[in-house]
């Protein structure tokens, strides 16, 4: 059985994705962009941006019926790789007692200019 956890994008359909993905006991949650309401927050922040993807990466896991405790693995994409001590610092507070696997990677860019940061997740529940 497969459940999906929405966004609520309206590119959901046109592109062919879910913020979420659950299949028996395995969640895995897309490419997360900063984004608030259609817009980008935390602009040229690093920080505020990778704090704001990861919480909403969170919400998506706990909608599809999981719980931080249960994440395994973490991605974070950069377009700045001598900023990744800023992304460190939200990834840190959020994950210091559950510590998944965790991979920060450069990439040239995002759809928006003004994304710093996109997160990914994959959780496994017990």
């Amino acid at each position: 059985m497969r459940t999906r956890v929405s966004s609520g994008s309206p590119l959901e359909e046109s592109i062919g994705f879910s913020r979420a993905c659950r299949v028996g006991n395995i969640i895995s949650v897309a490419g997360t962009a900063p984004i608030e309401n259609g817009e980008t927050v935390y602009i040229d922040d690093v920080y505020g941006q990778t704090r704001h993807c990861l919480a909403l990466s969170i919400r998506a896991i706990e909608q599809a019926g999981g719980q931080s405790k249960d994440i395994i693995r973490t991605r974070i994409m950069l377009t700045d790789i001598s900023r990744w001590a800023e992304a460190a610092k939200a990834h840190g507070e959020l994950f210091a007692e559950i510590r998944p696997a965790c991979t920060f990677v450069e990439v040239s860019r995002f759809i928006e200019p003004t994304w710093l940061v996109e997160t990914e997740m994959d959780c496994v529940l017990e």
